[in-house]
């Protein structure tokens, strides 16, 4: 351990265990940049949307990603704290975080050749320094020789509860029930999709969040982080 290049922290685990938020708390007060890779995934997912093709057609989907300037930047007052996402410099923050996106990008996700792309395009900001990167393949695909790998669960009851949250916050009312059911039927694609799917990496150190309040789960990352970049190698 030591290697600066392995200054970076993987968070991966399943849809709505609030990889996001911790990773991008976690990334303030360590002073590092915050990845996100669903934002890109759905990013990709809006642009298939704007220009009407099918979010099975992978080739189109990969060809369109790749020409088009995806940029992550720091929440603001704006953005109610999540990352502000830009395609082609307009800002499509809002766009992608509705229900109906979430539900629409498992597809793309699954998608082999749209994760190629992707996956370059994270692994290149990841290479700028210090970070923290979230996702369901980080530790696994993306940046396997991360210093610190995490991963973040919570059962599927909790997740699809602070999922109603969420949406209630933005002025969406959906189902229990039925929020559930994605949330099940998410973790299904997502664990048994052909290319790189969400696996815990061997050396991953499992965080249950259940019954820990969001600065908790930050707090105890953070000692991780501490205790494995500041042990002389």
């Amino acid at each position: 351990m030591g290697h600066p290049q392995a200054r970076q922290i993987a968070i991966d685990g399943p849809a709505g265990a609030g990889k996001s938020t911790v990773a991008r708390r976690l990334a303030d007060k360590l002073g590092y940049l915050y990845i996100d890779t669903g934002a890109m995934y759905r990013a990709s997912t809006w642009l298939a949307l704007q220009n009407n093709i099918e979010l099975t057609d992978g080739d189109a989907i990969a060809a369109l990603a790749s020409a088009s300037k995806i940029q992550l930047k720091p929440a603001d007052a704006s953005s109610d704290g999540k990352i502000r996402v830009f395609v082609n410099d307009q800002e499509i923050t809002r766009e992608i975080r509705t229900n109906r996106m979430s539900d629409l990008v498992a597809t793309v996700a699954a998608l082999g050749q749209v994760r190629t792309i992707l996956v370059d395009k994270q692994r290149e900001l990841a290479r700028e320094g210090e970070c923290v990167i979230d996702g369901r393949d980080i530790g696994t695909v993306v940046v396997p020789d991360a210093g610190l790998k995490i991963f973040m669960t919570a059962s599927a009851e909790e997740r699809a509860r602070r999922r109603q949250i969420e949406l209630a916050a933005q002025g969406e009312n959906p189902d229990f029930a039925d929020l559930l059911k994605a949330i099940n039927e998410r973790d299904y694609l997502d664990m048994n999709r052909a290319v790189s799917p969400l696996t815990k990496a061997v050396d991953a150190v499992e965080i249950i969040t259940d019954d820990m309040s969001i600065d908790e789960v930050v707090q105890t990352l953070e000692n991780l982080a501490q205790e494995t970049f500041q042990t002389p190698a």
